[in-house]
Formats: structure tokens, sequence, C-alpha cells
């Protein structure tokens, strides 16, 4: 394998210690790096926090779901752009494209005075995230040795603890002594100086490309695929025979397109690199499906005010950011498939166990700690996976292989939020209980499937 890919690993006599990802060559561009995906996250959790406020400002309350739903469709434009943009010049354009599109979203959402102007904000938003994102773990490919890149991504994991713990409670600040604008109008100013960091190393990794690859067709199909979720979303909001004249194009819309734009053999599990990132939307549909409903859960169910329930997500959080560092840390030797096994038993676990609140009589002390359970085995495994990608991935594929990896995210995501979404909803107004167990029974089986997946890579 290249060697911009992986160093041959040295006898163990003579092990060569791994340099800090701090290191004096490494430290721009890692805190460039980690503050980026740091305001991410940050903007991410308090624009949740601040949209109720903000919908009702605007009377756009039947554009909400679309509000959220919009940027993961988006993003999907974004990041299939960015794969084919990385292969073919390297990270550099795709990462000032994303960023100049990211933070013009934010402008355009902050300044809007009408919720048509807010979403196309939001859009754009998305679009500029999604090439952020493959840009940066092209990044990591490209200009650490192969065993940084845990630490690498363990630091990222990091990069959404801080945002996750205090991001709610500062938007709801701002929100309450200067107004929601600002929740969007303050991360540009610290994205603007973080993407600086960066400059010196998308020069050197400039100069090392492979030659170009890729092919631009894909473009095409991610618009399709966004134009999906779209869709998906939309008839996720609806009832009755619209709702099902909207969801079943949008779901065949996104299958086709799924198939184009993921490796062969990702949608049919296939040993190596397809099921690396099959596991990534498995795994991650799973996690997300389950923080989706949870507020929701121990607000209108446990009675918890949203302060604790914001508290009850950050123990997700806390175990995320724990199993991460384990995983690029540990010392006994696990291999990637134990530990991508073992993350799945244990959301399992967890979700299992978080899916207890829905009993009224069951001790509340046991959904919190499953909910930890479940984020402890998210941070094993999301970490692992974008390290599998890379070190499977020659030089010239690791942008398009990456943006699949995140592709896979973005529509498992979209897929299963509209669809369990859309199911909780018919027994909304009925048995809600059962509406809450139908959903987690989602999530649980998608965790299940993971376990399986893992065996396969």
């Amino acid at each position: 394998m290249s060697s911009d890919v992986a160093a041959p690993t040295p006898p163990a006599s003579a092990a060569v210690p791994v340099p800090s990802i701090l290191s004096p060559a490494y430290r721009a561009t890692t805190i460039g790096m980690v503050a980026l995906v740091a305001l991410y996250g940050f903007e991410a959790l308090a624009v949740a926090a601040a949209m109720p406020t903000v919908a009702q400002e605007l009377d756009g309350l039947r554009l909400y779901a679309l509000a959220f739903g919009g940027t993961l469709a988006t993003s999907v434009i974004g990041m299939t752009l960015a794969g084919y943009w990385s292969d073919q010049r390297g990270p550099a354009r795709p990462l000032w494209l994303g960023l100049g599109c990211f933070i013009g979203g934010l402008l355009v959402a902050g300044f809007a005075r009408h919720m048509p102007v807010l979403l196309l904000g939001r859009l754009l938003q998305g679009l500029g995230a999604g090439g952020m994102s493959v840009a940066l773990y092209v990044m990591v490919g490209r200009t650490f040795p192969e065993a940084m890149r845990p630490r690498v991504f363990a630091a990222f994991s990091a990069g959404w603890v801080v945002p996750s713990l205090i991001g709610p409670s500062i938007s709801g600040w701002i929100v309450q002594h200067l107004g929601w604008r600002w929740v969007f109008l303050i991360v540009p100013l610290l994205a603007i100086p973080a993407g600086l960091l960066l400059r010196p190393a998308l020069r050197d990794v400039q100069a090392a490309l492979a030659p170009p690859a890729g092919k631009a067709s894909v473009i095409g199909w991610a618009v399709g695929a966004s134009s999906g979720a779209l869709l998906l979303y939309v008839g996720g909001q609806q009832r009755g025979a619209l709702a099902l004249a909207l969801l079943l194009p949008a779901l065949g819309l996104l299958a086709v397109c799924s198939l184009k734009l993921l490796p062969a053999g990702t949608l049919r599990l296939r040993r190596g690199l397809p099921s690396v990132i099959a596991m990534r939307g498995i795994a991650a549909s799973a996690f997300f499906g389950c923080e989706a409903f949870l507020p929701l859960l121990l607000q209108r169910e446990r009675g918890l005010s949203p302060l604790l329930a914001g508290v009850a997500l950050s123990l997700g959080a806390l175990g995320w950011f724990s199993g991460s560092w384990l995983q690029g840390h540990q010392q006994r030797g696990w291999s990637r498939r134990q530990l991508l096994q073992g993350g799945a038993l244990l959301m399992c676990v967890g979700i299992f166990a978080t899916s207890s609140a829905i009993q009224p009589g069951t001790p509340l002390w046991l959904a919190l700690a499953g909910w930890s359970v479940t984020g402890f085995g998210m941070g094993l495994i999301y970490p692992g996976l974008s390290v599998l990608t890379l070190s499977l991935s020659p030089p010239a594929q690791q942008g398009a292989n990456t943006s699949a990896l995140q592709l896979s995210e973005a529509l498992a995501v979209a897929t299963t939020l509209a669809v369990s979404g859309s199911l909780f909803a018919l027994f909304l107004q009925g048995n809600v209980a059962l509406g809450y167990l139908l959903t987690y029974a989602i999530m649980l089986v998608l965790a299940v499937a993971g376990v399986v997946v893992a065996r396969r890579i």
C-alpha cells in the first residue's frame, strides 16, 4: 500500500513512538480541524434549541421539519462534490467552498425576515457542511500517518462533547438576551480563523496528489438522492393517501440513487469496505433515531424539564466520547472487528434499557444509564469505521470512499427518521406508548443488524 496511506509497521523491538496530534508538526492542523468540527456541532445543537422561537417569530411552523431535514438532504450533494473534487485536485477546493457555503448559509439564515429565506440558508448550510466534512476526512488520510488517525478521529468526537453539553444552554441565553439571529451570526466569527489554520497543511497536501480519478456522473445521482430525502421529509409530515403518494416515490428514488452513489455491494453487505460503509449508516440510524425521540419521551411522558432532558442527552455524548477515547488509546490489542462488535452489542443493550422509560413504573436511572451505554458503544464504532475506510482505500479513492461513508450515514438517518416519525405520528393521538415502542423497536433492530454486519468487516 502507498506510503500516503500507511507506513510499514516496524518490529516490536524497534517500535517508533506515535507522535502526538498536538506535536509542533501537526498542532495547527489538528486545532483547525477540531475547531471546525466543534463549531459545526455547536451550530447544530444551538439551532435545534433556538428553532422553536425562530419558527414562531417568522410564522414558519409548517416548515419546521424542513429546516432540519433540508440541511441533511443538501449535505448529500456537498459530500459527493467534495469526494469527487478531493480525488481530482485534493481537499483544498472543497474545504474552502464548503466553508464558504456554510458561512454564507449562516448569514442568510441570521438575517432572514421570512421562513422560506431562512430555509434557503439552512439548505446552503447543509451543502457546505457536507463538503467540509469529506474534505476534513481526506485531510486526515493525506496528512496523518495511519497510527495517528484513531487519535485524530477521537479528537473529532471530542469536538462534539462540549457543544453537546453547553450548546443548548448557550443558545437559550443568546435567544433570551441577544436575539435568535446571533445563534447563526456568531459562528462565522470563529469559523474563519479556524479555517485559516489549515492553509499550510492544505498547501502540502496539494503537492502529493494522485492522478485525477472519479466520475462526474455521481453528482447527478447525488442531486437525485437529495431530492428523494427532501421528498421523504415532506411526505413524513403528511397523512393518508398524500403521504403514501410522496413517501413511496421518495423511497424508490433514494434506493436507486443509493445504488449509484455507494460502493458496489454496500446494500448487499459485501465483506470488506462495503460492509464498513453500510455499518456507518446502520449504527448512525440506530443512535440518532433514539436521540431524536428521547427528549420527547422524557419531557412528555416522564415529566422532565427541558433542562433535565438536555442533561440526559449529554450523558450519551459523554458515553460517546469515552468510547471514542478508549478505541484510540486502548493497549489491549483489540482488533477493529472486536471493537465494532463490542460497540454494536453495547448499543443493543443500551437501546433496550433506554426504551424502558416508556413504562411509567420503570426507574428513570435505568433509561439514563442505558443511553450512556448506547453512546459508549457508538464511540467504539464511529471512529473505527473512519479509520478502516481510509486504510482500505488507495489514495486516489480516499475522497470518493470517505464521501460514500458519510453519504451512507446521511441517507440512512434521513430514511430512518422519516419512516419512524411517520409511524410514531399514527399513534400520537391514540396509543402513544405503542408509537414509542415501535419506534425504539426499529432502532433496536438496526443495532442488532450492526452486530451482524460487524462480523463481515
